[in-house]
């Protein structure tokens, strides 16, 4: 109940999972018999394609070793520098400059907004393999009513980053255990037009990272210490969550 997308099966000690994104599918499980059943099961019901092991799966590339499995959009992240022509530009060390606070009067209107909002809405999507981007992109969504120059040229900046490590990615260590572990931060009246604070936290299942976010609050917190609780509290409805699926 807690994910409409994902299906479990459970048969003594054999688990099997189906995730599913409109018609493509994901089965994984610890006993290849049960997965095989399954798959001429849905053979017999609907015309499917067996495509193999997984390596590639919505843009998002997989690796896998008796280490573990590796997530990277490495291919995604190559178009996107193509598209902006940043192929040969020169990388940054940080997606954002420290301190710098992007307001929505600031700079001249760009005489075509298309172009820093479709950059923008592929940024989102990078985010799922990369989450020290997020807090940049988190920032950069908020002007895609108006965008100004000062906003593409940050989210440039964001490009320049991605172009020294575009394979970066998630590793899931093939040991591990199943410990829930978060962390949480926010940054207090960071928003120089609204004064709201941003949430930001990260949780861990065991050692691999599995669940991020970084978003403005609702409301504004009238002192760091609220702001630091309504951080807490954000991360804990998604451990309650993360738990249910568990």
């Amino acid at each position: 109940m807690a994910d409409y997308s994902l299906f479990t099966k459970v048969n003594g000690d054999s688990f099997t999972g189906v995730l599913i994104y409109v018609d493509d599918i994901i089965i994984t499980g610890n006993n290849l018999e049960e997965i095989e059943h399954l798959k001429s099961f849905l053979l017999k019901q609907f015309r499917i394609k067996d495509l193999g092991d997984l390596k590639y799966f919505l843009g998002i590339e997989f690796s896998r070793s008796k280490k573990g499995l590796f997530l990277s959009q490495r291919k995604y992240a190559l178009d996107i520098l193509h598209d902006a022509g940043l192929t040969g530009a020169r990388p940054e060390k940080c997606p954002m400059e420290q301190n710098v606070k992007l307001q929505t009067t600031d700079g001249a209107i760009l005489n075509d907004p298309t172009r820093y909002r479709r950059l923008v809405g592929k940024l989102i999507y990078l985010t799922v393999t990369r989450p020290n981007i997020v807090f940049a992109v988190q920032n950069l969504s908020q002007f895609m009513h108006q965008p100004r120059k000062p906003h593409m040229e940050a989210a440039l900046r964001v490009l320049r980053f991605i172009k020294g490590t575009p394979g970066q990615g998630l590793f899931f260590p093939a040991i591990n255990n199943l410990e829930l572990k978060a962390y949480c931060d926010s940054n207090h009246a960071c928003c120089p037009t609204t004064r709201r604070s941003t949430t930001g936290y990260c949780v861990f299942l065991g050692h691999s990272l599995v669940s991020w976010k970084s978003k403005k609050q609702p409301t504004v917190a009238r002192s760091s210490a609220e702001a630091e609780y309504r951080a807490m509290a954000n991360t804990c409805l998604e451990i309650t969550w993360l738990r249910y699926i568990l």
